[in-house]
C-alpha cells in the first residue's frame, strides 16, 4: 500500500482534518490552562507563606 493511498481521506477530508485540528487545538488550550494556573497558584501560596500564613502540616502557625 502506497503512503498516498493510505493517506486518500475520501470526499470527507476537509471534516476530518478540521476535526483533528480542532482537537489538536484544544488539548494544547488545556495544557496552556493547567500550566498558567499552576504558576499563579505557587505565586498565591508564595505571597500567603510570605504574610506567615502557612500551611496546616507546615511547622509554622498561622498569624
Amino acid at each position: 500500500m502506497a503512503l498516498l493511498e493510505f493517506l486518500d481521506l475520501g470526499p470527507h477530508a476537509a471534516f476530518i482534518l478540521w476535526s483533528y485540528g480542532i482537537c489538536l487545538a484544544v488539548v494544547i488550550g488545556l495544557i496552556a490552562w493547567v500550566r498558567i494556573d499552576r504558576a499563579r497558584q505557587e505565586a498565591a501560596l508564595r505571597d500567603l507563606e510570605a504574610q506567615g500564613i502557612g500551611r496546616r502540616s507546615g511547622t509554622r502557625t498561622q498569624a
